[in-house]
C-alpha cells in the first residue's frame, strides 16, 4: 500500500476539493493511506463529509496571502494571476517552508496537487513524487484564461523572480515560468480534449469529468417536491464573499445571487440557490418567494433535476452540469472563469452574460440581457440537446476511477 497527499492552493471554494475527493476517496477504499490539506472552512466541511483526513495547520507560521486580487481576477493567465499573489519573495519564502515542513511531516510516497504553487516547490525539494490534477487552464501547455484573444502579450508580469530566489535557496534550478511547477510527474486534466484542450506536445491524461457526491446522497424532500409543470433553475454562487461582509473581492460571487434575484424573482420559475457552506449574505435580504436556499446540495443530483444551471464559471460547475448535460447561464467573475465559460458556450451548451464593474467597484448585471439568455436557453432545446451530446462523450472517459486507477499505479511505482 502507498501513502498520499492531497493537496490545493487552500481558497474558501469548493472547486478544487471537489475534483480532488472523489480520488482520494477511491484511494483510501482500496487500502491505502491517505490525507488531504485545505484549512479553509468550506472545503474541510467537504472533506469531513467524505470521512477523509484533513491535516492541521503545520505549526511554523504562515503568512496570510494577500496580493492584488483585481490583478488576479484579470489575469491572462496562471503565470499573470501568480504574479499578482505571490511576486513578494519573503512571502514566498515563508509559505514555502510551511508546505515543506507539512510534506516532511506526513511523509507521503506521493503528493497529489490542484493549482497548489507551495506544495509543487516543497515536493520538488523533499524529493517526493509530484502528481497534479488539473483543468487545462491552468496547465503550462495551455493558451491561457485569455484564448480566443490569441497570442500571451509580451511583458505580462511573472513571480518567477521571487520564487527562483527560494528555490536557489534549496539548492534548485530556476524556472523561466512559475506555472511549469504545476506539470507534475503524472499530470491529469478533468475535462476532455474537447472541454480542456492542451497543446499536442504537453504529456498530459485526460480523464474526463470528476464530481464529488457520496455514494447515498440525496436531495432534500423539498426539491423532489417541487413542481414538475414549471422549470427548475439552480442557481449556484460559490462564495459570494470571500473577505466576508467587510470588503468586496473581485472573486465575490454575490453577482449571482443579485443577477438571479432580480431577473428570476416572482417569475414562474422555481429556483434553487446554493452556495457551497457558505451564507446568504444579510446585504441581499429576503429571498423572492420562488428562491429556495440551501448552504449545499448534492451538486450531480441537483443538475440532473433542474432544467438549467445558473453559475459562476468555475471549472466544477461547468464539468456538473456538462457531465449530466444540462445547459447553463454563466456570469463568470475572473478571466480563469470566463475561459471556462467560454469553452461551453462554443460547445453550444449555454450562454454568458458578462458583468460589468459598476461605479462603487462592485460587478453588476444587464438584467435585461441575463434575463433574456436565460429564457433562450431553457426555451431553445438546442442547447440542451449539445450538452447532452457532451454528456455522452464523457463518458468515454473514466473519472475519478481512472485518475485513482494512474495515480496508484505511479505510487506504488514510487513506493
Amino acid at each position: 500500500m502507498a501513502k498520499f497527499l492531497f493537496t490545493m492552493l487552500p481558497a474558501n471554494d469548493l472547486g478544487l476539493p471537489t475534483r480532488l475527493v472523489p480520488i482520494a476517496r477511491v484511494l483510501a477504499d482500496r487500502g491505502h493511506e491517505v490525507a488531504m490539506f485545505n484549512p479553509a472552512p468550506a472545503p474541510a466541511k467537504l472533506i469531513e463529509d467524505a470521512g477523509l483526513i484533513n491535516l492541521p495547520m503545520p505549526s511554523r507560521p504562515m503568512p496570510a496571502i494577500g496580493g492584488d486580487m483585481a490583478q488576479a481576477s484579470a489575469a491572462w493567465d496562471v503565470e499573470e494571476m501568480f504574479a499578482a499573489l505571490f511576486s513578494d519573495v519573503d512571502t514566498v519564502r515563508a509559505v514555502t517552508a510551511a508546505h515543506v515542513d507539512l510534506v516532511r511531516d506526513y511523509a507521503p510516497d506521493v503528493v497529489v496537487d490542484s493549482f497548489g504553487l507551495f506544495t509543487c516547490m516543497a515536493a520538488r525539494i523533499v524529493g517526493v513524487p509530484l502528481a497534479t490534477v488539473l483543468q487545462a487552464n491552468f496547465h503550462p501547455g495551455s493558451d491561457g484564461f485569455l484564448w480566443w484573444k490569441g497570442e500571451r502579450p509580451a511583458g505580462l508580469p511573472s513571480p518567477a523572480p521571487a520564487v527562483n530566489t527560494v528555490l536557489a535557496e534549496y539548492g534548485l534550478p530556476p524556472v523561466a515560468r512559475s506555472v511549469d511547477l504545476l506539470a507534475g510527474d503524472l499530470s491529469l486534466i478533468v475535462g476532455t480534449p474537447e472541454t480542456d484542450p492542451v497543446s499536442g506536445s504537453s504529456n498530459v491524461t485526460h480523464v474526463g469529468q470528476i464530481i464529488w457526491q457520496k455514494g447515498n446522497a440525496a436531495l432534500p424532500d423539498w426539491v423532489a417536491e417541487l413542481n414538475h409543470d414549471r422549470s427548475v433553475i439552480w442557481v449556484y454562487s460559490g462564495n459570494p464573499r470571500y473577505a466576508g461582509a467587510a470588503a468586496s473581492n473581485p472573486f465575490d460571487s454575490i453577482v449571482v445571487i443579485r443577477a438571479a434575484i432580480a431577473a428570476l424573482g416572482n417569475a414562474p420559475v422555481q429556483v434553487v440557490l446554493t452556495t457551497g457552506y457558505q451564507e446568504v449574505p444579510e446585504e441581499v435580504g429576503a429571498l423572492p418567494p420562488n428562491f429556495r436556499h440551501a448552504a449545499y446540495v448534492p451538486g450531480l443530483a441537483m443538475a440532473e433535476r433542474c432544467d438549467l444551471m445558473v453559475h459562476h464559471g468555475g471549472h466544477s460547475s461547468v464539468m456538473t452540469g456538462l457531465s449530466v448535460g444540462t445547459p447553463a447561464v454563466v456570469i463568470p467573475t475572473s478571466t480563469e472563469r470566463e475561459s471556462n465559460a467560454r469553452r461551453l458556450t462554443a460547445l453550444g451548451a449555454g450562454e454568458i452574460a458578462m458583468p460589468l464593474e459598476g461605479p462603487d467597484g462592485e460587478k453588476q448585471i444587464d438584467v435585461a440581457d441575463f434575463r433574456a439568455k436565460v429564457h433562450r436557453v431553457l426555451n431553445e432545446p438546442g442547447y440542451r440537446a449539445k450538452a447532452q451530446r457532451v454528456a455522452e462523450s464523457m463518458k468515454r472517459f473514466g473519472g475519478a476511477q481512472q485518475a485513482a486507477d494512474r495515480i496508484e499505479r505511479f505510487g506504488v511505482g514510487m513506493g
